[in-house]
């Protein structure tokens, strides 16, 4: 059996073709959660809200709720028929509805159902509570300075011996920065709908996770996960955030579902979706490190402070990952590294994109920044010289074997000019002057695998009917990142059919069960895997059957354009399917894939958790204002790898979104509570996300085009989803290298994330006051 492939077919893999609901989207006609068809009789709830960070809760007067317009019933924890629970661990620290004591301001108490959205709404903010206030923290250092203890368990990752390293090393830096969450500001908020019957429940609901709700709201109701089908089509917009926290708004009306015997819908607001859920990580990092007069690395330690929240949710392996990208592209020779994830009286942050690897990247980004300005030197030359190489060990004991930063860097410099602008900007500031330029290249290396072993898995369904028509089904969530795009080109190429033939359909626990998450940018590499053993299946009995039928031999068989060629005939591909199904012969598949090669031992600290690396590098330049703090991103030039590129037009916007919202995160975007626990930037009045004008004025992206993945991924491509994010950094360090300037280079900025105007502005003032 043989395939050929032929441009004059539309949809092919490596084509770079529009999103499969791009016309959908932009008409407007796209289904969302929200937009579905309300059955009769669907009721709306809305959630009640602690307004205490820490406290017993000393009374509950939830009559006014009850007797408020429209309302049809108040649930508390004593109206879950099975667990109150939705930790996504099974460590029962994650509560549908607090009891007794509340853990964070924006904890859900109750929730309220009526007849419309806004009598819910308005009702649920008639409830009468009182606390009994506790002692509150809500920083990583405070919870460790109180005692908090951790969620999870700790990581140490150790190669060598660093305190030695240390001791030896002629010189040092050492330091404490601080790195700032993120909220996940997806465009379509959290929602949720059931819709129960006499047999099962059927939930609505806009998650990357299908199979995690299943589970959640099967331990909430008592009841098996076969009585529970969720359904996902599509979202809008996920970056992590509905992983897990999508568990809480299932739950709810699925209980008030069950209950009440009608449809429950959930939709919160704005300011309580920002209230009561988890954010990116923040971190407080110490770190020491040990250089040579190169400015080589010799040894570092460093501790990872995390705010985790009040419960473990993801903290845990967001945590390790952390640390697995303390190094980002850099060789330590003795190393150890620290995860402390502590519990503090916030809401529990969770998975955000990246999940943990930009917090340890900008780490590692940090250490190098020390040892250029320590030594005088360019800030790409000491990245050079601390590049892995192949056949070196990472501090989890995995050897680099696909090192390809090198040649990204020298493309990068030359098509960006690298030296002679780095020149121009140096001569600027050497004229003093109120706005200071900066200027920095940053690489990112980026594990990709779930480092849960056994997520590392995919199951999809592919029909091809009587018509010639195919319909494909996977475990995979689509929240407009192009995951369905990229699995029909899959299958359009595997059958050499239009890809208009190719239907995807909405994701559900009743096609394929036991799914994972649409994480770790893992969708395509496990679910278009899975697609395409499918299609193979399918068509090693389309080729059986043909063999048969034609007296021929499998290598006389081969798939062509639109057709399917037996001994030089060509026949159309949908005649052949007819023929197959009147000669009875199986005309569907289920697929798997498991992620060959992969191992983790978290005790020891060892293994090999990622199964390949994606590489990638930016130069970003920006001018600051010294008077205000004010800077302008003046060019921003990407080249990044993703492999052999499944669909180059998605992987280029991939790469453009993902770099702007790292910019985000590390410039503007800014979460702050208040001394009572109350997060104060909930809404888009004060948390501010990056503007069209916030984009570089000069945005040059650019895919590797000549990297082939070296490891057997779903046609040698690579993971884009994650990676990008942290070529934000570039802009951070660029900010750092004009404060920098007004020392003549000589101090390192140190610059804290995010570094708004007013973080800028005072690490001004304070190089000033040393200088």
């Amino acid at each position: 059996m043989k395939d050929r492939r032929d441009s004059s077919i539309t949809g092919l893999a490596h084509q770079p073709i529009a999103h499969e609901s791009a016309r959908l989207h932009v008409t407007g006609r796209a289904d969302y959660t929200d937009d579905l068809r309300e059955p009769a009789g669907t009721l709306h709830a809305a959630l009640g809200l602690s307004q205490c960070a820490h406290g017993r809760i000393a009374s509950m007067d939830l009559d006014p709720v009850r007797d408020a317009p429209g309302v049809v019933a108040v649930l508390t924890a004593k109206d879950i028929p099975g667990h109150n629970d939705v930790s996504p661990n099974g460590l029962n620290d994650d509560p549908i509805f607090a009891e007794n004591k509340v853990m964070f301001w924006g904890q859900p108490i109750f929730a309220v159902v009526a007849e419309t959205r806004d009598l819910a709404r308005r009702a649920a903010a008639l409830a009468k509570i009182e606390y009994d206030a506790l002692p509150q923290a809500l920083d990583p250092i405070a919870a460790r300075d109180a005692g908090m203890g951790y969620v999870t368990e700790p990581l140490t990752l150790q190669r060598g011996d660093a305190l030695a390293g240390l001791a030896n090393a002629p010189r040092h830096a050492s330091g404490r920065m601080k790195v700032g969450g993120q909220d996940h500001f997806y465009l379509e908020g959290q929602i949720a709908m059931a819709v129960p019957d006499a047999e099962e429940i059927q939930i609505h609901v806009s998650t990357q996770h299908p199979s995690e709700v299943q589970h959640m709201v099967a331990h909430a109701l008592d009841v098996p996960a076969n009585a529970v089908v969720v359904n996902v089509r599509r979202m809008g917009g996920g970056f992590g955030g509905k992983e897990t926290q999508m568990n809480l708004f299932a739950c709810v009306v699925a209980v008030a579902a069950r209950k009440l015997g009608r449809p429950v819908k959930l939709r919160p607001d704005r300011d309580e979706d920002m209230s009561a859920t988890g954010k990116r990580h923040d971190f407080v990092i110490d770190y020491k490190a040990g250089y040579d007069d190169q400015g080589r690395i010799l040894a570092v330690e460093a501790d990872f402070h995390a705010r985790c929240g009040f419960s473990a949710d993801l903290s845990g392996p967001v945590t390790d990952r952390a640390l697995f990208h303390a190094d980002n592209a850099y060789y330590y020779p003795d190393v150890v590294l620290r995860s402390h994830p502590m519990r503090t009286n916030t809401v529990s942050n969770t998975a955000f994109r990246g999940f943990g690897g930009p917090q340890g990247v900008i780490m590692a980004e940090r250490l190098m920044e020390d040892i250029a300005y320590g030594l005088g030197l360019d800030t790409l030359e000491v990245r050079k010289r601390n590049l892995y190489q192949n056949g070196q060990l990472t501090p989890y004991h995995q050897e680099v074997g696909d090192q390809i930063l090198p040649r990204i860097f020298e493309e990068l410099e030359a098509s960006c000019d690298y030296a002679a602008r780095r020149q121009a900007v140096l001569d600027h500031n050497a004229r003093g002057g109120v706005i200071r330029r900066g200027i920095a290249l940053t690489p990112v290396k980026f594990g990709i695998s779930f480092t849960a072993t056994w997520f590392n898995q995919a199951g999809a369904l592919v029909h091809i009917y009587n018509d010639g028509s195919v319909m494909v089904n996977h475990g995979g969530t689509e929240m407009g990142q192009g995951l369905h795009t990229k699995v029909a080109q899959v299958v359009a190429e595997a059958f050499q059919v239009d890809i208009a033939r190719i239907r995807m359909t909405r994701t559900t626990t009743e096609k394929v069960p036991n799914t994972s998450a649409t994480a770790a940018s893992s969708g395509t590499d496990l679910n278009g895997m899975a697609a395409l053993d499918a299609c193979e299946q399918i068509k090693a009995r389309l080729v059986d059957f043909l063999c048969k039928a034609k007296d021929a031999s499998p290598d006389q068989v081969e798939f062509v354009p639109g057709h399917i060629r037996v001994k030089g005939e060509d026949m159309p591909f949908a005649e052949v399917i007819e023929k197959a199904y009147l000669a009875r012969v199986q005309l569907w598949s289920d697929g798997f894939y498991a992620t060959p090669k992969i191992h983790w031992d978290r005790k020891t600290g060892t293994g090999r958790p990622f199964f390949y690396f994606a590489y990638g590098a930016a130069c970003s330049e920006v001018s600051v204002d010294t008077l205000t703090g004010e800077y302008v991103i003046e060019r921003a030039d990407v080249l990044h790898d993703v492999g052999r590129s499944l669909n180059p037009a998605i992987d280029l916007g991939q790469v453009e979104g993902g770099f702007v919202q790292g910019v985000g995160w590390l410039t503007c975007e800014e979460l702050w509570w208040d001394d009572k626990g109350q997060l104060r930037t909930h809404a888009p009045s004060t948390y501010k996300i990056p503007l069209a004008s916030d984009r570089p004025k000069v945005f040059n992206v650019q895919l590797a085009e000549w990297s082939v993945n070296a490891e057997r991924t779903i046609k040698r491509s690579k993971a884009v989803g994650e990676p990008p994010l942290m070529l934000g950094i570039s802009v951070w360090e660029a900010l750092g290298h004009a404060v920098a300037s007004i020392a003549d280079y000589k101090v390192a900025p140190h610059l804290d994330a995010p570094a708004t105007p007013e973080e800028v502005l005072k690490a001004i003032e304070r190089i000033r006051g040393r200088s």
